[in-house]
């Protein structure tokens, strides 16, 4: 079993590779190959469906597909704070957001609970707990014309 340190270890790294993926222009820009080490060939990442990327991903094909949709989604999505809680295979990353929607551009602030699951190094599951889902989809909605 992984220790602590192990975890902690790669999540350090994958927010650091997510970091450098969306420097390098992020989804449809940069190669997923930068995230891929961090993530096992199997992992499953599992979003509020009420979300505009919403449903639950799978593989490195899957994750690939999820941050194509977040760029779809946000202009800017920038992690303002973190803090990691690690033990063993489980970690929990509580993680303030400040981010920019594409279609609307509004800003919106919120935080986003992450547990996580580690094994053998790599990144097996992640599933992110939203306060508000509802004013996330809000802010991404894209508004439909009066007449």
């Amino acid at each position: 079993m992984p220790s602590t340190t192990d975890s902690a270890t790669v999540l350090t790294g994958m927010y650091a590779a997510e970091a450098e993926y969306l420097a390098a222009g992020g989804p449809g820009e940069a190669s997923f190959d930068l995230l891929a080490p961090f993530f096992a060939p199997d992992v499953e990442l599992h979003q509020a469906d009420a979300l505009p990327y919403g449903g639950t991903w799978r593989g490195h094909q899957g994750m690939t597909q999820f941050f194509l949709m977040m760029g779809e989604a946000w202009e800017s999505f920038d992690m303002v704070e973190q803090e990691f809680l690690a033990t063993g295979e489980t970690a929990v990353v509580l993680t303030q957001v400040r981010a920019r929607a594409r279609a609307t551009g509004r800003e919106l602030s919120f935080p986003i609970l992450q547990a996580i699951t580690v094994k053998d190094g790599r990144i097996t599951e992640v599933r992110p707990f939203y306060w508000d889902t509802r004013a996330i989809a809000e802010v991404c909605a894209v508004p439909t014309p009066t007449d």
